[in-house]
């Protein structure tokens, strides 16, 4: 099995050798070696190029950011970030993964040589799952314009009727560019409550909520306890928190706690659609999307036997064509789509 060239950047001389231990010790990876800036890092990697990167933001000369957007152009390599990021930095975070960055990792400011060896799966998990990256569907909005200026409405929840019918989705790696490519092909008055699970940290999830909110018509928010599922409206699960759908009378609303990782992973795919296929069934559409690993394939099958319509994001429009494909595996899928048909889908099922 070929092993994963690995390597990494970062001016923090404990990361460079706690992850140089770490992906030295693990025989699927190769260590190609680190550099404390970009720019050191361009001629050590020249002669013998990584599959993955681990990238910092801040450091000297050339930052993160900029050295994401020069990769990205002249040698499109999948980027795993790795920084002390916080909540109010968390803007930082969308732009790395508009700008093509695989996974966001957010280490702390105090207490980084412990962190890093405890997240070791973490980081291992990372970087498998970046190496996995179709490269040539990843879509890169850099230079991207957004035009669309959209008017803003407040609804009156006592006026809403409750909505039948839930589209539930899951993705993980790549799903930030394919949710979005989703979203803002959506309407208001021809979108069904949708409720999403995408893997992603802490912190991030609201301003990820936020960025598709500015630029779809449709209301999009990160999803809190309690919250109503609504047609033209669009929950995310917090990160670090399932998300689960109940039913009360003829309303479905969100619950949102804590609990154990499933499949690895906190916000858990399987986790939502497993509640969907038990307090929706049939009224439900259950979608998987992009990303590594099984997260979602199981609670998929159990959507499509308590009745639901299920579609799997095919392999060529995939970035990462492993939840879907364990899915259509498993027979979970009544439809195989491209990311490009998916919208259609969602309005097909609403009408």
């Amino acid at each position: 099995m070929k092993k994963i060239k690995v390597f990494v950047i970062d001016d923090s001389a404990v990361v460079r050798q706690v992850l140089g231990d770490l992906f030295t010790r693990d025989s699927s990876f190769e260590f190609l070696g680190a550099a404390v800036d970009p720019i050191f890092a361009m001629d050590k990697m020249g002669p013998n190029w990584p599959d993955v990167i681990i990238l910092d933001i801040e450091m000297p000369r050339m930052d993160g950011i900029s050295f994401l957007k020069k990769i990205m152009k002249e040698h499109p390599t999948p980027v795993v970030i790795c920084s002390t990021l916080t909540e109010e930095g968390s803007d930082i975070a969308m732009t790395a993964l508009s700008l093509g960055a695989a996974e966001i990792i957010t280490k702390p400011k105090v207490g980084l040589k412990d962190f890093l060896n405890e997240s070791s799966l973490l980081l291992i998990d990372a970087v498998i799952a970046a190496s996995h990256i179709n490269l040539d569907k990843m879509v890169l909005y850099g230079a991207k314009e957004q035009e669309t200026i959209k008017q803003k409405f407040v609804t009156d929840i006592s006026q809403v009727k409750a909505t039948e019918k839930i589209v539930a989705i899951g993705t993980s790696t790549g799903g930030t560019i394919a949710l979005e490519e989703v979203l803002v092909k959506l309407t208001r008055d021809k979108c069904p409550g949708i409720v999403i699970v995408q893997h992603m940290p802490e912190k991030f999830t609201e301003t990820f909520a936020k960025r598709l909110n500015s630029i779809c018509e449709i209301e999009v928010r990160e999803g809190k306890d309690g919250d109503r599922v609504l047609p033209g409206l669009a929950l995310i699960a917090p990160g670090n928190k399932h998300m689960q759908v109940k039913r009360s009378g003829a309303q479905y609303h969100i619950e949102v706690s804590d609990g154990p990782l499933v499949n690895r992973h906190k916000p858990s795919v399987d986790v939502l659609f497993r509640s969907v296929a038990k307090h929706v069934g049939k009224n439900a559409k259950g979608i998987i999307m992009t990303g590594m690993g099984d997260d979602g394939a199981q609670g998929l099958l159990e959507m499509k036997q308590a009745g639901a319509v299920t579609v799997a994001q095919n392999e060529e429009s995939c970035i990462v064509f492993g939840m879907p494909k364990e899915a259509i595996r498993r027979g979970a899928a009544d439809k195989i789509l491209p990311l490009r048909d998916i919208h259609r889908s969602i309005i097909e099922f609403l009408n």
